[in-house]
């Protein structure tokens, strides 16, 4: 569910990469850091959530419906927030568009390109974690480590992303 909300931020970031967002985000910093710092605070808020949260639930119980509309979310919000990943779009997909040609059926398609590899990899990626969460959910300690393990992950890119400025 979550590879869903990240392939709808991803449309989102080739559209306004299209529309021309990124590049008044070049020529106006401030909105670039404003996004920045919206982006760092919600990994910390993520971070600070695994590390308090309690034991995991039993895998079964991920796929209730609730949870999969709050992996959506998460997904959006976690690469929607992301101004890079904005900036990716604006300097990658311009390089591959022929002014001679039309814009639009060009940026229609290199977008439906990136968000559909980009689904495809987050898929499969799930599906690799799962199976290891799968293989390792009896471990109460292994559980413990990767609470502290993925907070300090969303905290360092929390951090890189709000010192990583342009």
């Amino acid at each position: 569910m979550a590879a869903i909300g990240l392939a709808i931020s991803r449309t989102v970031h080739v559209t306004l990469s299209a529309l021309g967002l990124a590049a008044l985000f070049h020529t106006h910093p401030v909105l670039f850091d404003v996004v920045r710092w919206f982006g760092a605070t919600y990994l910390l808020v993520l971070g600070w959530k695994m590390l308090r949260a309690g034991e995991t639930e039993g895998l079964e119980e991920a796929n209730i419906t609730g949870r999969g509309w709050e992996a959506i979310r998460s997904g959006v919000m976690t690469n929607l927030l992301n101004p890079k990943a904005l900036m990716f779009c604006a300097l990658l997909l311009p390089q591959f568009i022929y002014t001679e040609y039309d814009l639009t059926a060009q940026y229609l398609t290199l977008g439906a390109i990136l968000v559909g590899l980009g689904f495809a990899f987050d898929v499969l990626y799930a599906l690799a974690a799962s199976r290891l969460a799968k293989r390792f959910s009896g471990s109460g300690a292994i559980q413990k480590a990767t609470k502290l393990l993925f907070s300090t992950v969303f905290g360092f890119a929390a951090i890189g992303l709000a010192i990583g400025g342009n």
